[in-house]
Parts: C-alpha cells; structure tokens; sequence
C-alpha cells in the first residue's frame, strides 16, 4: 500500500486517538480543552490474548521491578461506611438510620472499623499488609462525579491538563515494543488516567478478541509499518496498530490462565474477574508495571447500608483473592493495590437511607510491600465544611508515594511539583 493510500486510510478509519478519546469523554473532564488535546494527539492499542505471552517470553518483567494495580470504584464510596468512626458520637447522631454500632464493625483500633463484609481485608490489617490513609482529597472539592474523577485521573485539581498522571509516566518511558504493554487498562475502555500527551495505555478486553488472520491481516498489520513524509498523527495512528499485534501477541496465555481460573471458581463479580485476568499476567511475568481495573455502583443516595455491604464484599473478595494467587507467584512481593473513589459521601444521611455526595475519602492499600496501620489524620466530623468533611491529606502525596516507591519515579516530574510522601510503602 503506498503512502498517500495508506495515510488516507488510517485518518478515514477513525483509527486515530479512537479509544483514549472514546475513555476520556466517558470521563467528561471538568476541563473540555483537555480531552480535546489527548483525544487528537494519542491512540490507544487493545490488547488480546497472543501479544502478553510473547511479551512475557522475550522481556519478562524483572524480579524485583514494582508493579501496581489502581481499583477504581465509581460512583463515590461512603468512607464513613467503609472506614466506620463507631466510637465518635458525632457518626452516631448524624446517620441514626445507617450507622454500624462497635458490636457490628471490624475493629481496626483508634476507635475505627472496617464494614462487616470487608473480612479479607480486615486479616490483612492483622497482618501488616493493609494501610488506611485517612482523610483523602483535594482543595476546593467538586461534588460532580465526572469533575471530580477526571481530577483524581489527571491529578490536577487546578489546572486543565491533557494527560493523566499515569499517562505522564507512561511518556517517561522508553519509546520500545514495550511501551504499549507498560500500562493495562482491563476492560473495553482505555481511562483517562492512562493517556500521555505522547503515547497511551492499552485496553485489554475482558471477551475473546482475534486479530484478523490470513492476507487481510498480513494487509492490516503492513499498516503499522512506518513510511517517510506522513504526518506526526498519521506516524502515531500507524504506530497504533504495530502496538495492537504487539499487546495481542503478549497476553493470550495469561488471559487463557485467567478463563479457566474464573470459569474453575465462577467468578460471580466483575471485578474478581478483572483481577484473575491482572494476577495471570503478573505470574506470567508480563512485562506490564502498572493495572487498572474498576468496579462502578457506590453512588449511594438510597437504601445504602445493604447495597454499600453488597459492594465491599464483593470488593473485599476480588482483592483478597487476587492477593493471595499473587503471593504464590514469582512478583508477590513486588505488588501494591491501591483502591480509590472520586469523593467520600456528605456526613449526614438523608431522608432515604442513604447518603449524597460529598467530599474527603479513605484510600486503602494492600499488599505484601504494604507497611500496615493507618496514615493521615482522621476527619473531624463536627468542624466540617458545609457539611463535608475537611480533607487532611492531598491524594498526590499517595501518587509520589506510588511513584517513587513502587514505580521507581520522580513524583515530582509527573505531578509538577513535589509533595509529601507517606510511609506506607
């Protein structure tokens, strides 16, 4: 195919920057000029079963290199109802219909308790392997899912930014066939946190993908070759596809592993089945240094207590399983998961049993590199602001903290400036 065809092609095919755009307006970010920006200077590569086995194979993931995997729970988890302050009167008084009595709650000490469905995570506690940085979120908070999030995802509450913080380290490393597998996005979409301003996170597709075979996929796969004279996106579109048969040829044995691991057990929830996929590839020593994966439905207006229950232990379930087949593998001692919510909820119930959106939020991390206990200041629940709590620790101090310690960065390169780390890690 010449180059004037091949160019006409790839920009007629909706190839270029097609799924970090398709990722970053699902995000609507608080900032329009931003998603405009990633959306035509990235693409971003799905990735199948082939690629990850090849990548594995050829440039394994070092012994001793940090990996980290990000939950995100959409919707706004209540922490008062994960992270339960039983012992303050103040929790009590403001939430007579959902609040958990010290009889009902894990205890953790310092008068907190995990919700009665989060077990797994509450042996991990026991064991060291489990923080709770307290107080988690940013200055001048937005109540809007989408804005808030898209703050979480870019780290930048101030500012428009066109990249995510993750997406910013991604940039930082070296421009190889390896770059697309750095970073795995599990699921149909690539989030926003993942996208560069030069190169992008790879989506992996929880059902069966197959490249196209035969001479249609010689044909398709000779797009990716790189030709003189053609347009920067033009070179980024074509490198898309290079990425694609890359990523695809990598993973197919630790997606194959991961099939018959959830098929074994029957995976009830989407996030356990986004884990076994994660766990997999890190046993296969997949050369992949950073997860994300997701779980939705903590937008808790009504009827909370049981649904918010229903969702950690589900989450709780997920996370302890997914750390357990880690822990038998040749990284467990190199894995930290951390999960995370756009905002906590307001501190005072409301009139259907549930809670609105509010503002400062727990983070939880778990792991074997973990250094358990709880970091951060609890929020007050009586000097509250407008009814929300008062965040005590910026999210980006537990992004350089990540950076540095498990991805071997300099935080302050991809945050823009620097910030306290945490002693978690």
């Amino acid at each position: 195919m010449d180059t004037v065809t091949r160019r006409r092609f790839l920009e007629l095919s909706g190839v270029l920057g097609s799924g970090t755009f398709a990722a970053a307006c699902s995000a609507s970010s608080h900032h329009p000029a931003a998603i405009g920006a990633t959306s035509s200077t990235l693409g971003s590569p799905t990735v199948t079963k082939a690629q990850l086995g090849a990548a594995a194979q050829h440039t394994p993931l070092p012994a001793t290199a940090g990996v980290l995997v990000l939950v995100t729970l959409y919707g706004g988890n209540d922490g008062l109802n994960t992270v339960i302050p039983y012992a303050d009167t103040a929790y009590q008084d403001a939430r007579p219909d959902l609040a958990y009595t010290d009889k009902e709650v894990l205890d953790l000490g310092d008068g907190l308790g995990f919700n009665p469905a989060m077990t797994g995570l509450h042996q991990m506690w026991q064991k060291k392997q489990c923080a709770v940085v307290r107080g988690v979120g940013y200055p001048v908070p937005n109540h809007s899912h989408f804005v808030s999030m898209d703050i979480w995802q870019t780290a930048s509450p101030a500012e428009p930014s066109g990249s995510g913080w993750l997406g910013r380290w991604l940039d930082a490393q070296p421009d190889d066939q390896t770059r697309a597998l750095k970073a795995i996005s599990v699921g149909s979409t690539l989030p926003p946190l993942l996208g560069g301003t030069k190169t992008a996170g790879s989506s992996l597709p929880l059902g069966q993908f197959d490249l196209p075979k035969g001479v249609f996929g010689t044909g398709f796969q000779d797009l990716g070759k790189p030709a003189s004279a053609e347009a920067a996106m033009t070179a980024y579109a074509a490198r898309d596809i290079t990425d694609l048969f890359t990523v695809a040829r990598t993973f197919t044995p630790a997606l194959q592993t991961a099939d018959k691991v959830s098929q074994a057990a029957q995976t009830p929830s989407a996030l356990a089945r986004q884990l076994d996929i994660v766990a997999s590839c890190i046993n296969a020593s997949v050369p992949t240094r950073v997860y994300s994966v997701s779980l939705g439905g903590f937008d808790s207006h009504a009827a909370e207590k049981g649904s918010l229950s229903q969702l950690w232990a589900d989450v709780d379930k997920a996370v302890v399983d997914f750390q357990n087949a880690v822990s038998a593998g040749p990284h467990g001692k190199d894995v930290v998961t951390v999960i995370y919510s756009e905002f906590g909820r307001r501190v005072k119930g409301n009139a259907n049993q549930g809670t609105d959106h509010g503002t400062a939020g727990p983070v939880i991390v778990v792991g074997e590199p973990v250094a358990g206990g709880f970091y951060g200041e609890q929020p007050s629940l009586t000097n509250l602001d407008n009814g929300d709590l008062k965040f005590t620790t910026d999210f980006r101090s537990v992004y350089a903290t990540v950076l540095e310690k498990v991805l071997g960065t300099d935080p302050a390169q991809i945050l823009g400036q620097a910030f306290p780390p945490m002693a978690f890690v």
